[in-house]
């Protein structure tokens, strides 16, 4: 996690250098070809979140397409089709890992089975990004897999964080996982300490020879890691875990490791810098670097900088967009943390991201303490988790919903339809077509009034409310 607070098989690449950002202002968000024609909408079914929390993902009423469009009207064009949706989840850090397994069987069956089901009031949480060694938030001192040269083991995670990915597995079999580390080993490294310093280029096969060791452990323990960013936020070395690395210095590693894991015959896909939105430039200079490489696919993005925004300019580039890591903080007043969290995440790392080319949804820990811990980083105010774990009592933060929203409903492989939308601080969506064809449309109210509107497909409109700050899910068939 950065030092601010916050509000945490691969298809070739495509043109990277022959793309523009005016070519995705002119085009759209990597547009593609419409299905087949389908019957129109006639009932869609609606969950609701408010921000006083009094409705938490609740199961509304039914709404008939039976109206007119109304004056603010989010239409669906099925003609258009966008990225797929791939996950969204969270991270088992160790921190997360130690709470949840310190909790009686019994509860934390039924956190895991709420976290990583659909059943009852589960939210089916889909991906996870998990840290590959020590991160911020551990239970005690940092670690690597191989401190000591030649040494190399997995028997850490064993303890704590494998044992609760299995459990995560056991309830979504297809559960989809990313490694990224946060340092190489310390004797790989400039400074000689996990905290800081940049990696030797002496050390490059070192390292790569280290990570795919990590991915076969991990495999060995049958969990793959599907994907693998190489330096959690390469901009921002500081007194935990963490490595200043180039974009120079990535692009000659990821070759190094992108052979290595040819060789290890690992289907490993490779994404890019793993840092916040206000640095585009750097993944970009990467990819044009690497645009050989087919299984480096594109650039994972942070919350704690700039605007998803930016993550279009890489959609025009022909790379793919996994949005990582945002961790929630409480507000200054705490009785608001609920609210502003659920409304700033919502209009941010879902619709925004999703709108600008994310294909993932992934906040930073599972679980946190009433304290925000256990933390060795830089939560100067109080880090928040998706859960929030104080001995055997469990609360659901609003980052719970906020994920709900979408992977209680929402598919991998999902493929994602133009609508039209306000902007920041509007009545805002985000429009997805389930690989069944059901749609699934995600709406927050970032305005400080009630909003009266429409949702309209194929000349059909539904009529709905929602209140200042609230988020809804459609569902829908045609």
């Amino acid at each position: 996690m950065s030092g601010r607070t916050a509000r945490h098989r691969s298809p070739a690449r495509l043109g990277l250098l022959g793309l523009t950002t005016a070519a995705l202002l002119a085009g759209g968000l990597g547009v593609l070809a419409g299905g087949p024609a389908q019957a129109a909408p006639e009932r869609a079914q609606v969950w609701l979140t408010t921000p006083d929390g009094a409705q938490r993902l609740a199961d509304q009423d039914e709404l008939a397409f039976d109206g007119q469009p109304a004056a603010l009207d989010i239409r669906v064009d099925a003609g258009q089709r966008h990225q797929e949706f791939s996950g969204a989840g969270a991270s088992v850090t160790e921190a997360s890992a130690g709470l949840v397994q310190a909790l009686p069987a019994g509860d934390r069956d039924a956190l895991l089975d709420a976290l990583f089901t659909r059943d009852g009031d589960g939210i089916g949480l889909n991906y996870l990004r998990q840290p590959l060694g020590s991160t911020d938030f551990n239970t005690g001192d940092f670690y690597t897999y191989e401190d000591v040269p030649g040494q190399f083991g997995i028997d850490r995670d064993r303890e704590l964080i494998i044992p609760v990915l299995h459990d995560a597995l056991d309830r979504n079999p297809e559960l989809r996982l990313m490694g990224s580390p946060w340092s190489p080993p310390a004797w790989m490294k400039s400074e000689q300490s996990l905290n800081g310093g940049s990696l030797l280029p002496e050390h490059y096969q070192d390292y790569a020879d280290y990570l795919v060791a990590a991915v076969q452990a991990y495999q060995a323990e049958g969990i793959e890691l599907t994907d693998l960013t190489v330096q959690n936020e390469p901009l921002f070395a500081t007194s935990y875990p963490s490595t200043a690395m180039s974009a120079d210095e990535q692009a000659a590693f990821l070759r190094v490791l992108d052979a290595t894991l040819t060789e290890a015959g690992l289907p490993t896909t490779l994404f890019t810098y793993d840092h916040n939105w206000d640095e585009p430039g750097y993944p970009l200079q990467v990819l044009a670097a690497t645009a050989d490489l087919d299984r480096v696919a594109g650039a994972a993005f942070h919350c704690y900088g700039g605007s998803p925004e930016a993550q279009g300019e890489l959609v025009a580039a022909g790379a793919r967009v996994f949005f990582t890591e945002c961790s929630g903080t409480d507000s200054e007043d705490g009785s608001r943390t609920f609210a502003d969290t659920l409304r700033w995440q919502a209009e941010n790392l879902v619709v925004r991201n999703m709108r600008h080319g994310g294909e993932t949804v992934i906040t930073w820990n599972l679980a946190l303490d009433d304290r925000g811990g256990p933390h060795q980083g830089h939560c100067d105010t109080r880090c928040n988790g998706v859960v929030e774990i104080a001995g055997t009592q469990v609360t659901r933060n609003a980052e719970f919903y906020v994920l709900g929203h979408l992977t209680k409903f929402l598919d991998p492989g999902a493929r994602r339809l133009e609508s039209t939308s306000e902007g920041p601080g509007g009545l805002q969506n985000v429009v997805f077509e389930n690989p069944d064809g059901g749609r699934v449309a995600y709406v927050v109210n970032a305005s400080d009034t009630e909003r009266a509107f429409s949702l309209t497909e194929d000349d059909r409109s539904l009529h709905h409310t929602l209140p200042p700050g609230a988020v809804a899910t459609y569902t829908w068939t045609n």
